[in-house]
């Protein structure tokens, strides 16, 4: 099990199945819209988020894991944790379909943070996070995929060293418009 991370403004520590209602909102609120029809159907787009992280969480898979960003209990007493922002690591293999013995790598998803929880150093503490564990696996590399209209995401990750490795497009970028996802890679070196 990862090791808990403290810093003055936030506690990174493993996910638990307790949090999981919170997450489920906090990535739901991240990733879609509440506005026109989106607003109809944002309860059930959090309640599959929801189940898909259960389902994450209770695989017990060694080379999978779930951070999140906890405000100390002195910032925000409640009775329990307030959480600020999550991310989710694990291997990936450059090939879609799993085959044998194929080269994987750590690829970091999910990176969100709550509104009111921005531009306060959450987002770096997980991703520096996951770069520790990585390099606890034994890996020189890090992955993860942006937006390429994501401009304050963008520019985190190139601030911390992730560079541009490949530009993905799909159909929907192509005909449609939609921004094209970038994958970025970042080079890990022991402190």
């Amino acid at each position: 099990m990862p090791e808990l991370v403290a810093s003055k403004h936030f506690q990174i520590r493993a996910a638990k199945v307790r949090d999981l209602t919170s997450l489920a909102e906090i990535l739901a609120d991240s990733f879609h819209s509440r506005t026109g029809t989106n607003g109809w159907i944002y309860p059930l787009l959090r309640l599959g988020i929801y189940e898909d992280l259960r389902n994450r969480l209770e695989s017990s898979s060694p080379r999978y894991l779930c951070f999140v960003a906890v405000e100390p209990i002195t910032i925000r007493p409640t009775d329990c944790d307030y959480l600020a922002g999550t991310v989710e690591m694990a291997l990936r293999s450059a090939h879609p379909w799993p085959l044998m013995n194929l080269p994987q790598y750590p690829y970091i998803s999910n990176l969100a943070v709550r509104t009111e929880c921005r531009r306060r150093g959450v987002a770096k503490q997980l991703l520096l996070s996951c770069e520790r564990i990585a390099l606890g696996w034994g890996f020189h590399y890090i992955y993860l995929h942006v937006l390429e209209n994501n401009h304050q995401a963008r520019r985190l990750y190139f601030k911390l060293g992730y560079r541009l490795h490949q530009v993905d497009s799909s159909w929907t970028s192509l005909l449609l418009g939609q921004p094209r996802r970038l994958l970025l890679r970042k080079h890990l070196t022991v402190d």
